[in-house]
């Protein structure tokens, strides 16, 4: 048991460490910062750095585009990954072993291989610089995990419900939405919030596609604190902690869902 207390110690000490230093970094002043010695708490915590955040840099604009974003591409890949995996799970569809395995190595390819199909992909269709320049290609990388997760739900959901609703008068489609989704509903959050954590974290491809400043995602938006000479980072932390913040108190809120969505697919009823 020891053990097991040293080693969930270590992995709780290495996800919130980092987190919290970037907490105190934000509080602090830039002298407090380059003192020598260190220190590890503020001693005079200050909120400027906040002020600084918005005032030098549109902040709100970033957080909205973020916002924006990552619910669309989590909508739609929902949608679209609820359509696939029920097909998957209930459909006698021909090689479907086959059509799983490509959807378990499509979300092994690095994005940087990805990024010149993609940027052609959205310059053919006359997307760059808008929302669905970002919200098309985040639901295209979201879709394998997603679709995998509620693979395993659909799968764990006894048959006989949605045939009963059927024989009921309902649709396959109807029986899907009113019956296998609710009953999946943990998968429906975990497969969400893996959409949603993806699309606001991303860097490479808002950067890439989105070169209007009106358009720049939190990530991007951030890097613009970095003078040519100078790294604010009380203020860069600053930034950072209303980065976070969102998905933190997501995570906070539905942490029992994800860890039920996470485990409860594996076994099936």
């Amino acid at each position: 048991m020891k053990w097991r207390h040293l080693a969930a110690l270590a992995v709780m000490v290495n996800g919130l460490f980092p987190a919290l230093w970037i907490l105190a970094t934000s509080l602090k002043t830039e002298a407090e910062l380059t003192r020598t010695p260190i220190t590890w708490l503020p001693h005079a915590p200050t909120l400027a750095n906040y002020v600084h955040a918005f005032h030098d840099q549109p902040l709100a604009r970033f957080v909205f585009n973020s916002v924006a974003v990552a619910l669309a591409s989590t909508a739609l890949t929902l949608f679209v990954a609820t359509l696939a995996a029920y097909a998957l799970a209930r459909l006698a569809i021909g090689f479907r072993d086959l059509a799983l395995s490509a959807i378990i190595a499509a979300s092994t390819f690095p994005l940087v291989t990805l990024l010149v199909p993609l940027f052609e992909t959205m310059r053919a269709l006359d997307l760059l610089n808008s929302y669905a320049a970002l919200v098309l290609p985040y639901t295209v990388l979201s879709l394998p995990v997603c679709t995998l997760v509620l693979v395993s739900f659909f799968e764990s959901i006894p048959p006989d419900l949605e045939n009963a609703a059927m024989v009921d008068g309902c649709t396959r489609l109807g029986a899907l939405w009113k019956i296998l989704v609710p009953l999946a509903a943990p998968g429906m959050f975990t497969a969400g919030i893996l959409a949603f954590v993806n699309a606001w974290d991303e860097f490479l491809l808002a950067l890439s596609f989105n070169a209007a400043p009106a358009l720049r995602t939190l990530p991007v938006g951030i890097t613009l604190y970095q003078g040519e000479f100078t790294f604010p980072w009380p203020v860069i932390s600053a930034a950072l902690v209303v980065g976070i913040t969102p998905v933190a108190i997501l995570i906070v809120l539905f942490q029992q869902r994800v860890l039920s969505g996470l485990t409860a697919g594996g076994v099936k009823g």
